[in-house]
């Protein structure tokens, strides 16, 4: 295994897609346990998960709250960012989303994506 691997995880679907949120939250939590340096880019409709009246939805009907899933990640240290374009496109502002979001533009992401050992895209 590669020493200190890092792995970037891209979320494109969105609150319109419940049963896709969930995936990218726990395998990012789970890597972070696992010691890897782990974030989780959110463009598309993805940032839509991050805003702050999103965290009680869920996946599935009596299923964990969105929020016990993001509360999960950030505490292991997963880190989130957000593409400025996508805030666009769902007509959302930093200040709409929950703390600890990075917002990052395409070069960045590219960059981060060039380095990474793995990118993994839901």
């Amino acid at each position: 295994m590669v020493e200190d691997p890092t792995i970037l995880y891209v979320q494109t679907h969105g609150t319109d897609e419940m049963p896709k949120a969930a995936t990218p939250f726990y395998l990012a939590t789970a890597a972070a346990a696992m010691d890897m340096e782990v974030s989780i880019y959110f463009t598309m409709l993805g940032p839509s998960l991050l805003r702050k009246d999103s965290g009680e939805l869920t996946v599935k009907d009596g299923g964990a709250a969105l929020s016990t899933f993001i509360d999960q990640a950030q505490g292991i240290g997963v880190r989130f960012l957000v593409c400025q374009p996508s805030l666009d496109l769902n007509d959302l502002k930093m200040e709409d989303l929950i703390d600890g979001v990075e917002m990052i533009g395409g070069a960045a992401f590219n960059e981060m994506a060039a380095e990474a050992d793995a990118v993994i895209s839901f």
